[in-house]
């Protein structure tokens, strides 16, 4: 952005204007865009001041790099958490009945079986006949969730998991 006199604006000079109305007005540039080439309505005429500091110069920002770090910790262990949620060497149908279940039981894959409560197994082809150990109501619970997610999924029908 060019000034009245040719100087080169940039993000903190500090320009005086004077708009429409005739109100003088001097602030310091936060932002432009270049590409935009919008047109400012109330601006009748301005003018560069003064030069100021760079405010993106690395010497003038504050960096908490163990906040950065942290937040790399954090977004790490959530994708590796995301990842063990995914099975391998499943079925589309086996990843949508693992989701069902997780949603209101703890839930992990023990290679293509699923593990509820680190108790309950539930085995390939995932029908509630392959539900096998914990508690007999856990169990039944499990079953249960597991014949509901079958029917939603039969009612989607094929490719729409």
């Amino acid at each position: 952005m060019a000034a009245a006199g040719g100087e080169e604006l940039a993000v903190g000079c500090i320009v005086a204007l004077r708009t429409t109305l005739g109100d003088d007005v001097q602030g310091q540039i936060i932002a432009f865009d270049r590409l935009s080439n919008l047109l400012a309505n109330y601006i009748n005429h301005f003018s560069l001041l003064a030069k100021g500091d760079d405010p993106l110069h690395l010497h003038n920002c504050f960096i908490d790099l163990g906040l950065i770090h942290a937040r790399e910790d954090a977004a790490l262990r959530q994708a590796h958490l995301d990842a063990e949620r995914i099975g391998v060497g499943v079925t589309a149908e086996a990843q949508s009945i693992f989701y069902a279940l997780s949603k209101t039981l703890p839930v992990r894959w023990e290679n293509t079986d699923i593990l509820v409560m680190n108790d309950i197994r539930v085995c390939s082809p995932y029908l509630p006949d392959n539900v096998s150990g914990g508690a007999p109501a856990a169990n039944e619970r499990v079953k249960k969730v597991l014949d509901s997610e079958r029917k939603r999924l039969q009612a989607r029908g094929p490719g729409q998991l």
